[in-house]
């Protein structure tokens, strides 16, 4: 068959943030497959280990030992068996003996080299024919937290989402158009500024929360009175950095605030009232499902999702679900390890009406998987930046897979 694993290769590269990651090659007799796995900067406590002991170099030396022994010979269309094959390999439930970088990496790119082999692009591979809804790009484009760091907001990110769009190439031109003004902005704002950026390409300014907030909003009108194509603004708070367990408060160093989970489940009300927000990820530290809830049953017309929270995990989701915690799910596949737990996950999500949102992390490699994945899972919005070689890799991806597409190309729906 032409998809019989042949060869197995792992070596050491960087991303986007110059750290050592992991990449693997897997050949077939027909086809080849590559893979490097992304890191996070705020990663929930609740993911699965990225390395073992011993990190990139130790992961390296247990896929020449152990992994590649068990893949040779193995069709590489069989997905599922090669996933759970690396569940038995490790052994645990969070894959600490392999980590769950080389998991990704060697899941996603048995899928590609098993699509090669057909001569199928990776999406159509996953999802047939019928995969023709392209996600909406929701962008970085103002940051803080731990992307950006200094006196930056103490929020993570500031986002736009353009939620009325007819093609994917007009959506992902609003947001670069809205990136593009927000820096504009900050300028006539400070004279000062220096077009600083942080992890994700997103402006890294020395501005308060409040202030970032009604810039981005500022250019998001404006954009879309010019484009014709409405955007909205969202945030990731990424609470969890915020969060003092002692302390029981949330704690905004930058604009001096303390807030308990009570007053913080007011202020991000607000903010979603006041400003019209499409989107809030992680608004609250991820064990308080009780306040995604709280939050989810007060605010209209906004997602309310889940990162650290979920972790990707269906368990976790299942639990969130029960409450009403959030109704939407970032997807990060290496949060879990393998494509068919991601999966899992992202049906489970559909199942109960959680919008799935396939998701890059702060330090990104140059793999356009991730557009693949958006498409083929059904997401309606992915989530991947808006400027930097590491994000436009996966626009420009989306581009490709829209033209291929070609009539039977259409937007996902957006529940707004």
């Amino acid at each position: 068959m032409s998809t019989v694993i042949e060869n197995v290769t792992a070596r050491k590269v960087f991303n986007s943030r110059g750290e050592k990651t992991l990449e693997i090659d897997i050949s077939t007799i027909a086809g080849f497959g590559r893979a490097s796995a992304p890191a996070g900067a705020s990663r929930g406590k609740a993911e699965v280990i990225s390395y073992p002991k011993g990190e990139v170099d130790q992961a390296i030396k247990k896929v020449e030992e152990l992994v590649a022994p068990e893949l040779i010979g193995r069709n590489a269309d069989e997905q599922e068996e090669i996933d759970l094959l690396l569940h038995e390999l490790d052994g645990t439930e969070d894959f600490r003996n392999l980590g769950g970088n080389m998991a990704y990496a060697v899941s996603l790119a048995t899928a590609e080299a098993a699509a090669t082999s057909y001569g199928m692009p990776l999406f159509q591979h996953l999802a047939g024919y019928f995969a023709n809804e392209l996600p909406y790009p929701l962008g970085n484009v103002l940051g803080g937290g731990k992307h950006a760091g200094g006196k930056t907001p103490d929020i993570q990110e500031f986002l736009v989402l353009p939620v009325k769009a007819e093609i994917f190439s007009d959506a992902a031109k609003a947001n670069i158009l809205v990136h593009q003004r927000v820096g504009s902005l900050l300028r006539k704002k400070d004279a000062s500024f220096t077009g600083g950026r942080g992890d994700e390409g997103a402006w890294a300014p020395n501005i308060k929360n409040e202030e970032a907030l009604e810039i981005v909003a500022k250019a998001c009108e404006e954009v879309s009175e010019e484009s014709g194509v409405e955007c909205r603004v969202g945030l990731d708070i990424a609470a969890s950095t915020l969060w003092k367990p002692k302390e029981e408060r949330y704690v905004y160093s930058r604009e001096g605030t303390k807030r308990n989970s009570g007053e913080q489940l007011d202020f991000v009300s607000s903010l979603v009232k006041n400003h019209n927000l499409a989107y809030v990820e992680d608004p609250f530290h991820e064990e308080d499902f009780e306040s995604f809830s709280k939050l989810t049953k007060r605010v209209k017309k906004c997602l309310v999702c889940g990162d650290d929270l979920f972790a990707t995990s269906k368990k976790r989701l299942a639990r969130g679900m029960k409450v009403g915690a959030g109704n939407a799910v970032i997807v990060k596949t290496n949060q879990v390890g393998t494509l068919t737990d991601a999966w899992e996950t992202t049906k489970l999500a559909k199942k109960a009406s959680y919008a799935p949102i396939m998701s890059h992390r702060s330090g990104e490699t140059t793999d356009t998987h991730l557009a693949h994945l958006s498409v083929a899972f059904h997401c309606p919005i992915i989530k991947t930046g808006v400027l930097g070689g590491t994000r436009v890799a996966k626009i420009n991806e989306l581009i490709r897979i829209e033209e291929m597409l070609g009539n039977r190309a259409e937007m996902s729906a957006l529940l707004l």
